[in-house]
């Protein structure tokens, strides 16, 4: 399968001023795309497209202050974008909102569930109803890319509102990729990013962590593979663990054990016991 770094292609990213979208951006630029970019921070956005535009020119940068949770402005700016520059061969739907969790727990503030799930959940539906239409039409090899979150596959206590959402977004991008898959003369694929422990924003790189590049560089080399989920390790955490952490999590629902029994007290020790055996599935 091709890189979805195209030369010549048109890359739109959201959460683009920041982490691993501004990271994708570059490598866009670097690689001869035009670009489309959506954040709602308009001064990190602009500094970011600045930079940009000294790597792929002026006319190939086109950056724009949108809510991705508004399906209208969306659907405006996807027509911005396909006059311009034609459809996108590779749609990143990145932009992420983030509520720690509150002490309420479950019974956080509705507020906090509402913003997560216009930003983390309609944002990547409205992306998807924005510009999957032109992409399917254009009969080009074009890829989606939805960011997710190990949170949402391995559900760990202390923030429901941002766990479900990224479950959703799971749900979600597993459908969508059986939907384009499927579909007759489709020409696109999607594809589900989690990454790991990422050094993003203003924060001092972490030796545990992964830099955003590296994070890119990763999900290119995985969409060549044809990989749908996209699952990233970092300088603390081999995907063993995680594929552990997440087949442990699965068995609860096969086996009927307690939700989330991870961090029950009568499943502490065989949790602990599982993680220190080799994963064994067979995968056929």
């Amino acid at each position: 399968m091709p890189n979805p770094f195209i030369t010549g292609g048109v890359a739109v990213i959201t959460g683009a001023a920041s982490g691993i979208g501004r990271a994708a951006a570059q490598r866009a630029a670097s690689s001869g795309m035009k670009l489309a970019l959506v954040d709602v921070n308009d001064a990190k956005l602009q500094a970011t497209a600045a930079e940009l535009r000294q790597l792929a020119g002026a006319d190939n940068i086109l950056a724009t202050v949108v809510d991705v949770g508004g399906f209208q402005p969306m659907q405006d700016f996807a027509r911005t974008v396909v006059d311009r520059f034609g459809s996108p061969t590779l749609l990143m739907n990145n932009a992420a909102a983030f509520v720690a969790g509150g002490a309420g727990g479950i019974l956080d503030p509705n507020e906090n569930w509402q913003r997560l799930f216009a930003v983390n959940v309609l944002g990547v539906v409205n992306g998807v109803q924005a510009f999957l239409p032109s992409m399917l039409a254009s009969q080009s090899r074009s890829f989606i890319v939805n960011t997710g979150s190990k949170q949402g596959l391995t559900n760990p206590p202390g923030n429901p509102a941002y766990n479900t959402s990224k479950a959703a977004v799971n749900a979600y991008t597993q459908n969508l990729a059986r939907d384009v898959r499927d579909r007759a003369g489709s020409t696109v694929s999607a594809h589900l990013l989690v990454p790991g422990w990422t050094t993003t924003g203003d924060a001092a790189p972490n030796p545990s962590a992964w830099l955003p590049g590296q994070v890119v560089d990763y999900m290119a080399d995985a969409i060549e593979r044809d990989a749908f989920i996209i699952l990233c390790p970092d300088n603390e955490t081999p995907t063993e663990t995680d594929r552990k952490r997440i087949y442990w999590n699965a068995l609860d629902l096969v086996l009927g054990r307690p939700a989330l029994s991870r961090w029950h007290k009568d499943y502490k020790q065989k949790f602990v016991d599982f993680m220190a055996r080799p994963l064994n599935i067979d995968e056929q």
